[in-house]
This record gives structure tokens, sequence and C-alpha cells, in this order.
């Protein structure tokens, strides 16, 4: 009976690789990559030869069965693009299957991004809560940004550089202003651990085009309770998310609940937010 190992893998510098992985890469029968090239590189440099297949978000339930084949008589490495495999990558529906099947899963720890980035912060690192990637559509980024507002944990998430800005502005109008730490191109040649608010992180990467892979450390939300909002600020945040795609109902329910309105009273300026808007047309 085989055994399928977890393989931690560098995030950037490949000097970052255990002595662990090495041997279990080299042992191993067969390698589970999400990028088999960016694997390669890898195995070229330790001159490990272990033959692989692709195991990427498309393909994982195809070559789930193959996996599960191969483990009746050979040990199994899973591997990302970088960092630790299942962590916000393809693989944990594999895990789930193979310990089904009844074959063994061991773990060989590593790098990974979420941790360098929460360890380099500066933030509080007692307790905090990892979002994977924020939603790529508005509507949907701002549910969730709206349903950690009041979390007074530290947040980490990941976001893609085309999408960097329009998630900052999220984060400022929902979450409000407050410290945050964008980290990028961790361990990497031109790494940059960049520290501020949400404000001046808005106006940094406006001026400096957003390149490379970003995670995002924000503060948790003060333990004190917010005053409400201004009703400036309910009608702008009101009017971003009606505009963004999201319903009148929906729009009104999470700028009540972040601005301590009544509810009704916020829906009734939402309902005039979108007639002032479809009369502007």
């Amino acid at each position: 009976m085989g055994v399928l190992y977890v393989v931690a893998t560098p995030i950037g510098n490949l000097e970052d690789i255990t002595l662990r992985a090495l041997r279990v890469l080299r042992e191993v029968q067969l390698i589970a990559a999400e990028d088999t090239r960016t694997t390669a590189k890898l195995l070229t440099r330790y001159d490990i030869h272990t033959p692989m297949i692709s195991f990427f978000e498309h393909n994982e339930l195809v070559r789930q069965e193959e996996i599960l084949q191969a483990l009746e008589t050979q040990n199994v490495a899973l591997v990302s693009e970088a960092g630790m495999p299942t962590i916000s990558d393809p693989g944990y529906r594999l895990v789930q299957a193979v310990i089904a099947a009844g074959f063994p899963v061991q773990v060989v720890p590593g790098p990974s991004a979420v941790l360098a980035a929460l360890a380099v912060s500066g933030l509080p690192t007692d307790s905090f809560i990892f979002l994977g990637f924020l939603p790529r559509r508005r509507p949907a980024r701002q549910r969730v940004l709206a349903s950690i507002r009041d979390e007074p944990r530290t947040i980490v998430c990941f976001e893609a550089p085309h999408r960097l800005l329009a998630a900052l502005e999220d984060i400022l109008a929902i979450c409000g202003d407050r410290q945050l730490v964008v980290a990028c191109e961790l361990t990497k040649k031109y790494e940059e651990i960049w520290r501020g608010t949400v404000q001046t992180a808005l106006t940094h990467f406006r001026q400096n085009a957003p390149r490379g892979e970003f995670t995002l450390v924000l503060a948790g939300a003060p333990d004190h309770e917010e005053s409400a909002w201004e009703e400036s600020r309910v009608r702008r945040v009101l009017f971003e998310m009606i505009q963004s795609g999201m319903s009148r109902r929906d729009a009104a329910c999470q700028v009540a609940r972040m601005a301590h309105w009544p509810r009704r009273t916020v829906y009734r300026l939402a309902v005039q937010e979108l007639g002032q808007s479809e009369n502007n047309k």
C-alpha cells in the first residue's frame, strides 16, 4: 500500500526547500504537480528525475482515479505550484478520497505564503483567519468583506495584481481605514513588504502599478463599537454596491449592519439611490 505525501515547495526562492522534501520527491514513484513546468525547474535544480503528472483544478477529478490506482503499489507526492498543497490550491478533494480509500496521508511541511506574510507583518499573530483569494466579482467580494468587517482577528487573503486596486477600494469602503500590510513576491528577487493603512495603500498602488503575487494582511476590527455612519457615507457605499450589481435588498442589509442603521431606513435610501441612478441615464 502506497502513501500520499503532501509536500510543501518554495514560494519563490528555491533554497527554501527542506531536506525531507527533497528526499521524499526523490523516493516516491510519482509526483502529482499543479504546474509541471514550475515543478520541473525545482526538480532540475536538485537533480531529481521522478516522473510527473499534472494535477490542477480542471483535471483533478480525472487524475484522482489515476492517483488512487497508483497508490495501490506506489508512493505519490502531491505538490502545488508553490507553498503548501491544498491551501487555497487544488488537492483537498484528493486527500479526502485517499483517506476514504484507506491509504495513509503524510504531510511534509514547509514554505507558506500565508504564514510568511503574517510573520513579517508586525500585526497580531496569536489568532488570525485566512480568506484565500478574494472573489473576483465585486458583489461577491463585498459580501465576503461585509461578513468579516467586525472580525477582531488579523485577516489574511490573496489578491491578483489586476484586481488589487478594486479590492482595496472595497476594503476601505466596507471595513474602514485600518492598518494593512501588502506582501508582494515573497522570497523572490523583487520582494516588497509595504506597510501603512488601506487609504495610503490605495494612493501608493495607484501611483505604482501592482505586479506580482500579493498577500494582504489586514488588522482586525477595533474592539470598540463604532458610532453610526453619517448619511453621506451610507449613501456612498449603497451607491457603490448597487452600481456593482448587488440587489437593493442585499445592499441595504449589508450597509445597515455596517452602518448601525435601521434596515428599513437604509432600504428606502437604496430605492432612492436606484431611482436617481436611473434618472441620470
